[in-house]
């Protein structure tokens, strides 16, 4: 029987849970990237109509180029903290002395960035 496996299972259920939420992020990424290109190809289309290309053109901006990269680099960083903090959790729960809970500052900051972007983006689209 391994000891403390309660808490092992924990860790490896919290680490499953941050590798959803990267793979998640890192889709929702490809999303606005493919959205973008089609966004470009109806701007190609409507190029005689110029009240409609202005439209489209505004919608496919700048910052819906480089949200969908930001997403996919951000979500690729998820999976790299989530890998270290489930190794050095494991480590952690296998020493013989008693370590102190951490606080969950990394995780809301996380959040947070990861809110604001997702707020953002829905925001350029209904405004634009």
């Amino acid at each position: 029987m391994i000891r403390g496996y309660s808490d092992h299972a924990a860790n490896e259920r919290t680490f499953l849970a941050w590798v959803r939420t990267g793979i998640a992020v890192i889709a929702f990424g490809f999303v606005i990237e493919k959205f973008n290109l089609f966004l470009d190809a109806i701007a190609r289309e409507a190029a005689g109509d110029a009240t409609h290309q202005f439209d489209v053109h505004n919608l496919s901006g700048p910052f819906g180029r480089y949200v969908g990269l930001a997403l996919i680099f951000g979500g690729l960083g998820l999976l790299l903290f989530a890998t270290a903090r489930f190794l050095r959790t494991g480590r952690l729960l296998d020493a013989p002395e008693t370590h102190s809970a951490s606080n969950a500052r990394a995780e809301l900051i996380l959040l947070a960035l990861l809110m604001s972007v997702v707020a953002g983006y829905s925001v350029y689209l209904l405004v634009g």
